[in-house]
């Protein structure tokens, strides 16, 4: 292996397009996606998910394609794409076979193929290595090498880029984890830590997301509780966080392609090995649940079809992937209820939103009228100084789920209720 290997980047969505974009800066790098309108938008200066600036792309060295014979050549390929789950909540890892499959058919002798895909141990070596082979005619682990290096990109957020965080690298080989020093190495400013082994280290990413999916979920247990005690949530723990070894989580919807998702990764894998896992499954039905009681909590005060504007669609604030939004879940519930509901997003993108959920956004809030009630169910920077005086009845409700406003922000007349 050269010091200047040819790399190819396997899914250039959230992880896999930033990622590229870094290694262009220092490699020759090639960006796949069998997606051919993702390609063109890309090479347009175009990045819907909106992780890479238009500038940055537009001058980066990154080449693109949607033909995987592109890739032929390489030395290193890194699969980006995604690990969801099925409508059981199953692990699917058709991407993952997809993908393996594209690489298959241009790897040769000597490559070396790296997962950045969140899955549970032993997806890396016992299911990839093996579809890698079948695709390529090649030998796992003798005529290509394996490697693993989780993905920690955090949708959205600008301070915790490549750049920022620690990279978890782990090879077959020494050789291998050589190998991935010298590429991850200048995009992280050499801040990696090598895991024991593959397995290691597959491990290790799916329980940072468990571990939050669980924490998550005692909070919005608990602020279940302390509503039928008549306390606020809110004050209660900004009282527990001054404590300094506090952990600051804050209640609210859980959806997305991570935290949601992963933990029931991590759960297959327990069960395989004859383990039942109770508190992880446990965390997930609560966080599941949210937002079907938070329907629930908002419909009980208020009037037969009664008419509410939920502000926020896509599945967390300031980004447009509408993934396994919990938002389209709590419009259904209200809708279910009897409510006439208007959503208004101006992030989300309405085509994709009319495709999965059967919803149409609006864009903004102006000149909607007013509602029986409104619903902040995604933190959005639009909406934290939005008027809402314009937006609620006299004597209807503000539900406020993710803590963007306070009771002196509603309007005189208005009720509030805060998750």
């Amino acid at each position: 292996m050269t010091n200047a290997p040819k790399i190819s980047v396997v899914g250039l969505g959230y992880v896999g397009l930033p990622l590229a974009v870094a290694l262009a800066d220092h490699f020759d790098v090639v960006g796949y996606d069998r997606d051919r309108g993702r390609i063109a938008d890309l090479a347009a200066g175009r990045d819907a998910t909106g992780e890479v600036d238009p500038g940055r792309l537009g001058g980066s060295r990154l080449r693109l394609s949607d033909d995987a014979a592109a890739m032929a050549g390489s030395d290193l390929f890194i699969i980006a794409v995604p690990t969801p789950v099925d409508t059981d909540n199953r692990p699917d890892l058709g991407p993952v076979s997809d993908a393996c499959a594209a690489v298959g058919g241009v790897l040769r002798p000597g490559a070396v193929v790296v997962l950045e895909s969140t899955v549970y141990p032993g997806v890396t070596e016992d299911i990839c290595g093996p579809a890698l082979a079948l695709a390529s005619g090649l030998e796992a682990s003798k005529d290509f090498r394996l490697g693993y290096s989780p993905e920690r990109v955090n949708p959205g957020d600008r301070d915790h880029g490549l750049g920022a965080i620690t990279k978890v690298i782990a090879g077959q080989t020494p050789a291998v984890v050589d190998l991935l020093k010298t590429v991850y190495g200048p995009v992280t400013g050499g801040n990696l830590f090598v895991a024991r082994d593959i397995r290691t280290a597959e491990a290790a990413k799916v329980i940072e997301n468990a571990q939050r999916d669980l924490n998550v979920a005692f909070v919005n247990e608990v602020a279940m509780i302390f509503d039928k005690m008549g306390l606020s949530t809110a004050d209660v723990l900004a009282a527990a966080r001054t404590k300094w070894n506090f952990l600051d989580f804050r209640p609210g919807l859980v959806g997305g392609h991570c935290i949601g998702v992963d933990p029931y990764y991590l759960a297959l894998a327990a069960e395989a090995v004859g383990h039942s896992p109770e508190i992880i499954l446990a965390g997930r039905r609560i966080n599941d649940s949210m937002a079907g009681y938070v329907a629930g909590r908002v419909l009980a005060d208020l009037p037969d079809q009664a008419r509410v504007l939920v502000l926020g669609l896509t599945f967390k604030e300031n980004v447009p992937d509408l993934r396994n939004t919990k938002a389209a879940e709590l419009v259904a519930a209200l809708r279910d209820g009897g409510a006439e509901v208007v959503v208004c997003d101006p992030l989300a993108d309405a085509a994709d939103a009319r495709r999965l959920f059967a919803i149409d956004p609006v864009a903004g809030a102006e000149d909607l009228g007013a509602f029986d009630a409104v619903v902040g169910a995604v933190a959005h920077d639009a909406f934290r100084d939005l008027a809402l005086a314009p937006l609620v009845k006299s004597g209807g409700l503000v539900a406020d789920i993710k803590g963007m406003w306070s009771a002196d922000a509603v309007p005189d007349g208005a009720r509030y209720w805060a998750l």
